[in-house]
């Protein structure tokens, strides 16, 4: 379980969180939703470690994250654009990320053959298109198998057959249990992963719970529907 208790964070006099509480269950695939710059590209990199809040705690299975590198190993995070040295071929920076996690990616020959990246892997990461490149992004973060998944957008920019591949994919890493954390703003994809909603919007949570919920808190029978009411 993630979670993250009395969070507060502020930019300059900017108050981004003040006093978020939020779970994210075990083994279920959470959509983490909200306006842009309502603070999901912030809450994520908290629980990356890359943000730190000025308050509050956040927790990985119990642990405190706060001096301790380690549970960052659980994590596999494929952002929406993936920046990686671009010298380097994706050969190469899968054997850069081996050595600062510690660990061989066990599951590189799988991925390679489900993203069709065979024959880009000795390319320069600069030459490859933007699509190879979401397709780099989501092999760093899907070849270590780790328990945790934070998938920002995963299937924008891929074409359909790379896109479906992936999804199909992330639909039976979900049946394995791995606890996914998911932002897109295709709400297809979120009625087709997620078992649970989480709507931000300003630095606040207005909502948690499942689609069905969120339907009939609404009563809206089409998501895109319960979400604009959401904003409004």
């Amino acid at each position: 379980m993630i979670k993250l208790e009395v969070v507060y964070k502020s930019f300059g006099k900017r108050v981004l969180f003040k006093d978020l509480s939020l779970e994210f269950e075990a083994g279920k695939t959470t959509a983490l939703l909200g306006p842009n710059g309502s603070g999901k590209t912030t809450l994520i990199k908290i629980l990356l470690g890359l943000v730190i809040p000025q308050k509050g705690r956040v927790l990985f299975n119990g642990k405190e994250t706060k001096n301790n590198s380690l549970y960052k190993k659980l994590i596999g995070y494929m952002p929406q654009i993936p920046e990686f040295p671009e010298n380097l071929t994706p050969m190469e920076i899968v054997r850069m990320v081996e050595d600062l996690r510690g660990e061989g990616a066990k599951r590189l020959e799988e991925m390679l053959h489900l993203l069709r990246l065979e024959g880009e892997m000795t390319k320069r990461f600069i030459n490859l298109s933007g699509g190879t490149k979401q397709k780099v992004g989501a092999l760093i973060a899907l070849a270590f198998d780790p328990p945790i998944l934070l998938l920002d957008e995963p299937l924008v920019g891929l074409d359909p057959v790379s896109a479906l591949r992936l999804k199909n994919f992330i639909l039976e890493e979900k049946k394995r249990g791995k606890t996914i954390i998911y932002i897109s703003h295709i709400m297809s994809e979120i009625e087709e992963l997620a078992d649970r909603l989480v709507f931000i919007t300003e630095g606040s949570i207005v909502f948690q719970g499942s689609i069905e919920e969120v339907k009939s808190s609404t009563g809206k029978d089409r998501l895109e529907e319960a979400v604009l009411c959401l904003l409004s």
